[in-house]
């Protein structure tokens, strides 16, 4: 144990730690070797002593007028960091406000982007509108004035005598159109709803009102042995046809 003092104290580590210059481990090892070993620590005592003679024999005096030196040199200072303490707290105003700023830009061009978004899908939604609806006018005119088109006049039946309509079919283009041009009153409870029958499959064509121009069309779906139906549903029309109301029937 005591060679372990002796190698210890040789060494300049209690030294280097009262200068300060001991790494973390040496500092741990200085500390504990002190508590432990009164060897070493009246050793550790004595160098610090000597280190208080040494720095006060080697002092240099203060030369006159330095305090006041320090301590206006401290105003100016605190001065300075005043000064910038009101340019710190005006740079971040500053800077709160171009956030503020920035955010409000950010949140007015995301609602920009988004009605931006909605205008050109209701554009789209309009001119693919407008798209069907000159189609659909291009093949009336053909329905009508095309030589190969067939017309088929519809009458009603007992329920519907007064019903008149014409059926436009033309078999090359594949077209098929009717035109209503009288219903007989019904009452406010009921409605005139159309149907068609399609390779099997019945559609729904909707509800239908008398026609007030003599080429007002409403397109059929085409198909080889179609059937329409005209039938008497309630108000607001019906999701199946009604077969017992049927008051016309259209094969074309």
């Amino acid at each position: 144990m005591k060679d372990k003092i002796k190698i210890f104290l040789d060494s300049d580590l209690i030294e280097q730690y009262l200068l300060g210059a001991t790494s973390q481990e040496e500092t741990l090892q200085v500390e504990r070797y002190i508590a432990l070993y009164p060897e070493v620590r009246k050793t550790y005592i004595e160098l610090q002593e000597n280190l208080e003679i040494y720095a006060k024999m080697h002092a240099v005096k203060t030369p006159d007028g330095l305090k006041d030196k320090i301590l206006n040199k401290v105003k100016s200072e605190n001065k300075g960091l005043k000064k910038f303490y009101l340019y710190a707290v005006a740079a971040s105003f500053t800077a709160l406000i171009f956030a503020g700023s920035s955010y409000t830009f950010w949140t007015q061009n995301q609602n920009l982007q988004e009605e931006n978004v909605i205008v050109n899908n209701k554009i789209q939604n309009l001119e693919e509108n407008m798209r069907l609806q000159l189609e659909d006018v291009r093949n009336q005119f053909i329905v009508l004035h095309n030589p190969k088109t067939k017309r088929l006049t519809v009458k009603g039946n007992n329920k519907a005598k007064d019903l008149k309509a014409v059926a436009y079919i033309n078999p090359v283009k594949k077209l098929s159109y009717i035109n209503v041009s009288k219903l007989p009153n019904l009452p406010e409870n009921q409605c005139y709803q159309m149907w068609a029958e399609v390779n099997g499959e019945m559609l729904n064509l909707g509800i239908i009102q008398e026609a007030t121009n003599s080429e007002k069309l409403m397109a059929l779906p085409y198909g080889e042995n179609a059937m329409g139906y005209i039938t008497i549903e309630p108000t607001g029309g019906n999701n199946s046809p009604t077969v017992e109301n049927i008051v016309a029937n259209i094969r074309y």
